[in-house]
């Protein structure tokens, strides 16, 4: 029975991170023995490749598997590479596991110097995939659609963050160095800066345009600052570039500034780790970096079944190793203990209607939720909107159930977009048979 009004139930409200004008310091960890860089790209033969085991190789110096690569990772370290190895990440993403054993005496490679002080958009496209915030270079790059305007956004988008309104406090001069550097190699002239639920003052030297959004989560989601700040719904199954909007961190922009001020490719990584008891502590590691190095630096002992997240508490993902490596666009690190993590169950869904009334884009989740358990993902879509989703995780948050429905959805996601892939791969076969 119930015991309270309907009306009377409220949402639960979370806010931003909004640092005061007293900046934490980011508390620098030791460069490890060894670091591991991820390329997006498979490997198919050891030999075969332009960098094998035994090679040596400069901070900043660029890495790619074969000459007709687009995919390349940027060294953080100088060293010897010790393995390359085939690595699956999240929903069966190959990658390629580049190890370098860390030498003692660095040195820096000369091939961006000799380029900086001529930004160029091909020079992004083949030194920044591997830069802190990691830059959305395919779509400033895409000439085929390319983007009109830019909207760096100035805060995170899940909770408990700090990384990309760090920057913006402590490091505004390199982010209107890069708001300059974007506007000379893309020619895009209308670029904004979106700050969550922040003064406007400060910022209008910038060469960029400042709008204030909402400090509420998720209003830091893309879809949802376009919705505030342009006036513009994003359909569903779209996204932002496809209306001519690139969204980029405030983090990548400011390591834009920083690689053509100083001439040199940043290799530090700024993120928040959210230790056991719920503290945060922000730091600066070298990408690549292996967790566990930073679990022994703040003395965090992991104990079987506790929980490793890369992400916010909302968003974030379970990763099964503390040997996972800090990657371009970690920025956050939590450690859940195996008696505080809250777990769900198989329980069916009771029609409380909690995830509709929090849902931000108005779906109706308790039937969409129906379908993904039978996996139904195209009925999903069809009928219950599953691509408006913006990916918040609030649906899973208030359920009361415990049913996972935000993996439920981000696993639909990924299958229809598999299916999808593979049907194209299969319709371009047929034609070139035809032919």
């Amino acid at each position: 029975m119930m015991t309270r009004s309907f009306f009377g139930f409220s949402k639960p409200c979370f806010e931003y991170e909004l640092l005061t004008d007293t900046l934490p310091v980011p508390e620098e960890i030791a460069t490890p023995a060894t670091v591991t860089l991820l390329l997006p790209e498979a490997l198919e033969k050891l030999d075969s490749g332009l960098i094998k085991i035994g090679d040596k190789v400069k901070t900043g110096q660029k890495l790619v598997l074969h000459e007709e690569s687009g995919a390349c990772v940027i060294s953080s370290v100088t060293g010897t590479i010790s393995s390359i190895t085939p690595f699956i990440g999240d929903f069966s993403k190959i990658f390629t596991a580049i190890a370098i054993d860390v030498d003692q005496e660095e040195i820096i490679d000369q091939q961006f110097k000799d380029l900086y002080q001529e930004p160029t958009l091909e020079t992004l496209k083949n030194f920044f995939s591997f830069v802190p915030g990691a830059p959305p270079l395919k779509a400033l790059c895409d000439s085929a659609n390319p983007p009109k305007s830019i909207i760096i956004y100035g805060g995170d988008t899940d909770l408990l963050i700090s990384t990309n309104l760090y920057y913006v406090k402590a490091d505004i001069n390199a982010i209107k160095a890069g708001i300059k550097i974007l506007k000379q190699t893309t020619g895009i002239e209308n670029i904004i800066l979106a700050m969550p639920g922040e003064s406007l003052q400060g910022y209008g030297h910038l060469g960029a345009s400042v709008k204030n959004v909402s400090a509420v989560y998720p209003f830091g989601s893309p879809n949802l600052i376009m919705q505030k700040i342009l006036k513009q719904v994003v359909p569903a199954g779209k996204d932002p570039m496809d209306l001519g909007i690139c969204f980029i961190r405030a983090e990548a922009v400011a390591a834009i500034g920083n690689a053509f001020t100083n001439g040199c490719l940043p290799v530090n990584k700024i993120l928040t780790l959210v230790d056991k008891t719920g503290k945060q502590k922000l730091m600066s590691v070298r990408i690549g970096t292996p967790l566990k190095e930073i679990f022994n630096h703040y003395n965090i002992n992991l104990n079987d079944r506790d929980r490793l997240i890369i992400g916010g508490p909302m968003t974030g993902s379970a990763v099964y190793s503390e040997d996972f490596p800090v990657q371009p666009d970690t920025d956050a690190v939590m450690v859940q203990d195996a008696a505080d993590i809250s777990h769900t169950s198989d329980y069916p869904c009771i029609n409380c209607g909690d995830c509709i009334r929090i849902c931000p884009a108005k779906i109706q989740v308790s039937m969409l939720v129906r379908l993904l358990e039978a996996e139904l993902y195209e009925e999903a879509a069809d009928e219950y909107d599953l691509m408006s989703c913006i990916d918040c995780g609030l649906c899973s948050y208030v359920c009361v159930a415990k049913i996972p429905v935000f993996q439920y959805i981000r696993l639909a996601k990924y299958e229809l977009a598999k299916a999808a892939l593979e049907e194209a791969e299969n319709q371009e076969q047929e034609e070139e048979t035809n032919e």
